[in-house]
């Protein structure tokens, strides 16, 4: 069963390492018992879709396409006919490249709330060598 030390664990959930601490004390997450201090990594995932609070969809439309991700344009680079908008949701950055004519269309700037709607017949996992 894999599980994490508490400095991991905190950075999995975006929180500080006290905050898994307090945790654990008030038994929010339990621990496998070892020296030093791990979290089994069901109970971490479990965690962590509690804490999953994904901000308000602003286009209130409905959508056959599940992973959407609202979030605030960081950066848009226009060249030529095409262009490239990054959107940082979350700890979450979404790269998409479009035309220039739909980002002046759409009027994304740095600090627009925007929706990147992802729809692929692909996804890739990957995990750490180990």
């Amino acid at each position: 069963m894999t599980s994490y030390r508490i400095a991991d664990a905190a950075r999995l959930l975006g929180v500080s390492d006290d905050t898994v601490r307090r945790w654990i004390d008030q038994g929010v997450l339990s621990t496998n018992g070892s020296s030093p201090v791990e979290i089994p990594g069901a109970d971490l995932a479990a965690r962590a879709v509690e804490l999953a609070h994904a901000a308000a969809d602003p286009t209130d439309v409905l959508s056959s396409a599940r992973n959407r991700f609202t979030g605030l344009v960081t950066r848009v680079q226009i060249d030529g006919v095409m262009a490239q908008v990054d959107l940082q949701s979350g700890p979450h950055r979404v790269v998409s490249l479009m035309s220039a004519e739909a980002v002046r269309d759409l009027a994304l700037e740095p600090g627009s709330l925007a929706v990147a709607v992802v729809k692929a017949t692909t996804v890739v996992v990957e995990t750490p060598k180990g």
